[in-house]
C-alpha cells in the first residue's frame, strides 16, 4: 500500500492565504505612492521649465499672432494647470496615503509569517499549535483594524500560496511541511540572506547613480550661472532638478535602507556561519531552535526598523513644498546624510545667488502676466474657476496674515502697558521676569 502525503492542516492554508493577500495590498500601494510623489516632484520640475520657455519665447503675448499666439496660449495654459495638477496629486497622497498603510499591510504580512515559521518548527509537537496560530492571526487582523483607522478589507489575489513558492525552484519553500534544521537554513536562513544582500547591493547602485545625477545638474547650473546672459535662465531648472533628486533620494531613504539592511546581512551571516560550522551530530533540536528564534528575531526588527524610518521620512516630508516647485527653484533646507551632497549643495548656493533672484523675479513677473492674459483670453470655463479660486485664496491668506499682525501688535503692546513700571536688568527679579514671560503667547496665536 503506497503512504498518503499527510493532509496539510487547514490552519496553515489560511496563514498564508492572509500573508499572500496583505503582501500584495502593501506592494500594490507601496507601488501607487511612490508613483505619486515622483509625478508631483517632476510636475514641479517641468512648471519651472515652462516658466523660462514662456520668458525667452513668449515674453509679450499681445503682440503674437497666428501659429506663435496659439503656442504662446497652449504655453501659458500648461504653466497654469501644472502647478494645480501637482497639487491635486499632493491633495490625493495626502489624504490615502499619509497614513502609510503599504507600511502597516506590510509589517502584518511579515508578522503572520514569522508566525507560520513558529508553527512549522519550535511548536512542531506542541499539541496547541493550531490554536496558538489562529489566536495569533486574529490578533494581528484585529491590530491592522485598529491602524488603518478602522478601515481593514482584502484585495484580490489569485497567485500560488504560499505566494512565492515555484515548484520549478528547489529553493523556494512549498510552505505546508514540517522543517528541519537545514530546510529551514535553506527556506529561510539562506534564502533572506541572499534577499537581503541583493538589496543592499541595488540601492548602493541606486544611490551611486543619484549622487552622479545630483552632481552633473548642480555643476551645469554652476556653469550656466559663470555664462550669463540668457542661460542664466535656466539655473533655475538644474537647481530645480538637483532639488529633485535629492527630494527623492530622501523620500526612499536610500541611506537608511542600506544601513538597516547591512545589519541583517551581517547578524543572518552570523547565523549562517555558525549552522555551517556544526557537524550534523551537532544540528541538535536545542541548535535549531536557536537558529530559528535568532533568523525570526532579526528578520523581525529590521521589519520593525524599516517601517519606522519610512514613517519618519512620511511625516518630514512636505507635499506642498513639492508641488509649489514653480515658484522655488531649491530646498535651502535639504539635509544629506552625504557630505559631498551637502558641500556640493552649498557651493552651488553660493555660486549662483545673485542669479537665482534674478531669475526667480522674472519667473514671478511672467506667471504673474500669464494668469492676467490668460484670465482675458482663455475662453475654457474651467480655467477661468481655477483662476477664480486661486485669487480667493490669496485674498483670504493676506487678510488672516492681517488679523494675526494686528492681535499680536495689539498684545504686545497690553504686555508693554502692564509692565511699563518694571525696570528689566540684572536687578530684575525671578518673579518679576517670570510674570513678564508667562504673559507672551506659547503659540502662534496671540493670547487674548
Amino acid at each position: 500500500m503506497e503512504t498518503e502525503t499527510p493532509k496539510p492542516a487547514p490552519i496553515l492554508s489560511i496563514a498564508w492565504t492572509r500573508h499572500a493577500h496583505l503582501d500584495t495590498a502593501a506592494s500594490r500601494r507601496s507601488k501607487a505612492f511612490f508613483n505619486i510623489r515622483r509625478w508631483i516632484i517632476w510636475l514641479g520640475v517641468l512648471a519651472t521649465f515652462l516658466a523660462i520657455i514662456t520668458q525667452l519665447f513668449f515674453p509679450d503675448p499681445d503682440v503674437l499672432t497666428g501659429p506663435e499666439a496659439v503656442a504662446g496660449f497652449v504655453v501659458k495654459l500648461f504653466l497654469v494647470a501644472t502647478p494645480v495638477l501637482a497639487s491635486i496629486f499632493a491633495a490625493f497622497s495626502t489624504k490615502f496615503y499619509s497614513n502609510g498603510a503599504h507600511l502597516i499591510l506590510r509589517a502584518g504580512s511579515e508578522e503572520i509569517k514569522k508566525e507560520v515559521y513558529f508553527y512549522r518548527t519550535i511548536l512542531q509537537n506542541d499539541p496547541s499549535r493550531r490554536v496558538y496560530l489562529e489566536k495569533r492571526l486574529a490578533e494581528i487582523q484585529r491590530q491592522l483594524y485598529r491602524s488603518l483607522n478602522g478601515e481593514f478589507s482584502f484585495e484580490g489575489y489569485d497567485g500560488p500560496i504560499p505566494k512565492d513558492y515555484n515548484p520549478q525552484d528547489p529553493t523556494t519553500d512549498p510552505g505546508f511541511t514540517e522543517l528541519s534544521g537545514d530546510e529551514y537554513f535553506k527556506f529561510r536562513l539562506e534564502h533572506q540572506l541572499d534577499w537581503h544582500n541583493k538589496k543592499v547591493n541595488q540601492r548602493k547602485q541606486e544611490r551611486r547613480w543619484m549622487t552622479i545625477f545630483i552632481l552633473t545638474a548642480g555643476g551645469l547650473g554652476a556653469v550656466l550661472a559663470a555664462w550669463g546672459g540668457a542661460l542664466s535662465l535656466w539655473v533655475a531648472l538644474t537647481a530645480s532638478i538637483t532639488a529633485a533628486f535629492i527630494g527623492w533620494q530622501e523620500l526612499r531613504g536610500v541611506d537608511t535602507v542600506i544601513k538597516n539592511y547591512s545589519k541583517v546581512v551581517m547578524e543572518l551571516t552570523i547565523l549562517y556561519d555558525h549552522w555551517q560550522n556544526l557537524e550534523a551530530v551537532e544540528r541538535t533540536p536545542v541548535e535549531f531552535y536557536k537558529m530559528v528564534r535568532g533568523c525570526e528575531n532579526i528578520l523581525w526588527a529590521q521589519n520593525v526598523e524599516y517601517i519606522k524610518s519610512m514613517q519618519e521620512a512620511l511625516k518630514e516630508a512636505d507635499l506642498d513644498q513639492e508641488a509649489g516647485l514653480i515658484n522655488r527653484v531649491i530646498k535651502e533646507s535639504v539635509e544629506s546624510a552625504e557630505r559631498t551632497k551637502q558641500a556640493m549643495a552649498d557651493d552651488i548656493l553660493e555660486f549662483t545667488k545673485d542669479t537665482l533672484e534674478d531669475t526667480e523675479k522674472q519667473i514671478e513677473e511672467t506667471f504673474k502676466a500669464t494668469l492676467g492674459s490668460l484670465a482675458e483670453d482663455a475662453s475654457s470655463e474651467l480655467v477661468q474657476q481655477e483662476l477664480e479660486a486661486m485669487s480667493k485664496a490669496v485674498t483670504e491668506m493676506a487678510e488672516t496674515a492681517r488679523t494675526r499682525v494686528s492681535s499680536v501688535s495689539s498684545h504686545l503692546a497690553d504686555i508693554a502697558k502692564e509692565f511699563a513700571h518694571v525696570e528689566i536688568g540684572r536687578d530684575t527679579s525671578k518673579e518679576q521676569l517670570n510674570a513678564i514671560l508667562a504673559r507672551f503667547p506659547k503659540s502662534n496665536e496671540a493670547k487674548g
